[in-house]
């Protein structure tokens, strides 16, 4: 696996080129890789600009000192069902007889592992200064039993897990619809325990549900409302109480998951990506090696640029080369300090939210009194910050619970832990502390922004000069010591758990990124926005991509398939051979 990509940092004034690209993550990566690779254009004529250092967006693979296996910062699995990042990974299969054989897609190599999620027999669940294995609610209906908690819920909704609650929810929602419970009744399917519940619902099914599902709950005050336009949190309030709402939150890991963000939308992301029985796999070269993969079939051609520490400021229809090529882009070289022009007949801003923020907003494209639709529409997703933590320590401390990989889950600020792994050579082994999405954002803002750093301390293969390399990754001493408290408050006074040797800290709030994924607010027409947004003006050539506004928040697929509809629609390309003819890319 190649990832020493070549990046220019440097600049070619008054460079030409025909389709610009902003954004080096995965949708801007893969848009050049498929126009060049099908011959749309050659490589001269797609160039890439970022003004980072790095490939990927949020993607970022890293490997501690005294470590040989990558740690996740930002996005680290895929589900099995998502098509076109599995293929890009795994290949295509040759024939229908045989799976099991394929047919490489990119020419590097990238070897794909189970995503472990662990034994929840022995993970954790720390609720309300109590103690429970993440498995103690089957047990208990096993044996007939409701698992009681400090939650005072709903008779209806005792003994319920998070993951069986939203289910039960989700049900009833939608088969209090009638048109819903005629059309679809027989792929929502309730089982012989009350805790049963599954959803044989497509991606194309779902897309039809969604902007037609109405709430029909004649006492509700959200009755005979499109659920599109409630928030999650307020229709989860009235199906199940504030405290079940509380409940659901903090046992299910990801305050994200059930902010007030659209609720149709929530619905599907639900029972896919949370529920029992979903695959997760990754990449044993690191997840960001699907980006690098990409780019590097892309980069392979002659003429192929990425130009990296370079920052668009803004651009214009107003220069002196409008006769041969339709804008004129400024960017500023971050290494000189120095403004340079390229011009270009196509943008395609693969940015998130944030990042088209931040350009001029007073052009000809962004400026609110010329275009309040692009404006509004922009904003039509919240951005969910995300802060990661990786941690080193000597040793697998996690083991004398009997815990092997996968994650805990508390409500303390932190919300959940990930047991990434050990070195076998070492022992030395990473912890992913995983919180800050939204309701912890200020507790841990408060330590992040102090001055004094975690102070770094030798270990085994892991000398002092290597780990001063990381310096300016260090979490804060206050960010540690506060961790460290609530890690050892969640897995109990049973294992003593010692001071990690390094930290790697990443805070996706920073500017660009302005946040770690997004979610579709309520109200908006998802089905109008999203391909609204890959060519928000009619006589623009200017196309937004990415994660932000695809129908697969937080997931590079939906990076993917934002992309590949932009590329068939406008410019002209044909599905892939290595794509499955019926799978469906969304809105």
């Amino acid at each position: 696996m190649n990832k020493n990509t070549p990046l220019n940092t440097g600049m070619q004034p008054d460079l030409k080129t025909e389709v610009a690209i902003i954004g080096a993550g995965t949708s801007g990566l893969y848009t050049a890789y498929r126009l060049v690779t099908d011959q749309k254009y050659t490589a001269s004529q797609v160039q890439i600009f970022d003004m980072n250092d790095k490939l990927g967006g949020r993607l970022e693979s890293v490997i501690m000192p005294g470590m040989n296996f990558w740690g996740e910062l930002g996005g680290m699995r895929y589900l099995t069902s998502q098509q076109i990042v599995t293929t890009l990974i795994e290949g295509y299969p040759l024939s229908e007889k045989d799976p099991a054989k394929r047919t490489p897609v990119l020419k590097d190599k990238m070897t794909p592992v189970p995503f472990p999620m662990g034994d929840p027999s022995k993970l954790l669940m720390y609720l309300r200064k109590e103690r429970f294995k993440q498995d103690a609610w089957n047990v208990a209906q096993t044996g007939h039993e409701k698992l009681l908690t400090r939650y005072y819920l709903n008779d209806d909704d005792l003994g319920f897990s998070s993951d069986q609650l939203f289910n039960k929810i989700i049900y009833d929602v939608l088969m209090a619809d009638p048109w819903v419970a005629k059309t679809y009744g027989d792929r929502i399917i309730k089982g012989a325990s009350i805790y049963d519940y599954s959803f044989e619902l497509t991606s194309r099914d779902w897309d039809d549900i969604k902007p037609k599902l109405v709430y029909n709950f004649p006492n509700s005050p959200y009755d005979k409302r499109l659920v599109n336009d409630l928030g999650f949190w307020n229709l989860i309030k009235d199906q199940v109480s504030q405290e079940g709402y509380e409940f659901l939150a903090n046992a299910g890991g990801y305050y994200s998951n059930t902010i007030n963000w659209n609720s149709a939308e929530a619905f599907p992301y639900m029972v896919g990506d949370f529920s029992a029985g979903t695959i997760y796999k990754t990449i044993e070269e690191g997840y960001d090696s699907i980006a690098y993969a990409v780019a590097n079939a892309y980069t392979d051609h002659a003429g192929a640029c990425i130009w990296a520490k370079n920052k668009l400021l803004t651009f214009t229809k107003t220069h002196p080369f409008i006769h041969t090529h339709k804008y004129e882009l400024t960017f500023l070289n971050i290494e000189t300090n120095t403004k340079w022009k390229v011009y270009a007949n196509t943008l395609v801003l693969a940015m998130p939210r944030k990042s088209l923020e931040l350009l001029d907003q007073d052009n000809f494209f962004f400026d609110i009194n010329e275009n309040a639709v692009l404006n509004n529409n922009i904003r039509s997703v919240i951005m969910e910050p995300a802060f990661k933590i990786l941690m080193g320590f000597t040793y697998p401390w996690w083991k004398e619970l009997g815990i092997d990989s996968g994650h805990s889950i508390t409500d303390l600020p932190m919300r959940q832990c990930y047991y990434f792994g050990t070195d076998p050579q070492t022992n030395n082994s990473m912890l992913l502390g995983s919180y800050g999405d939204m309701e912890t954002e200020t507790f841990w803002k408060a330590l992040t922004d102090d001055k004094l750093l975690f102070e770094v301390k030798p270990a085994k293969s892991a000398s002092l000069k290597e780990l001063h390399q990381l310096d300016s990754v260090q979490a804060t001493k206050l960010m540690v010591d506060e961790l460290m408290t609530q890690l050892r408050e969640l897995h109990g006074a049973q294992v003593t758990i010692p001071e990690p040797y390094v930290t790697y800290f990443r805070d996706w709030t920073d500017e660009p990124f302005g946040a770690g994924y997004h979610a579709w607010k309520a109200g908006y027409s998802v089905e109008k926005v999203m391909p609204y947004m890959r060519k928000p003006v009619a006589d623009e050539q200017i196309h937004i991509i990415g994660e932000a506004y695809s129908d697969q928040q937080g997931w590079v697929e939906g990076a993917f398939c934002v992309a590949e509809l932009m590329l068939q629609d406008y410019f002209g390309l044909k599905r892939p051979v290595w794509l499955d003819k019926d799978y469906y890319l969304g809105w």
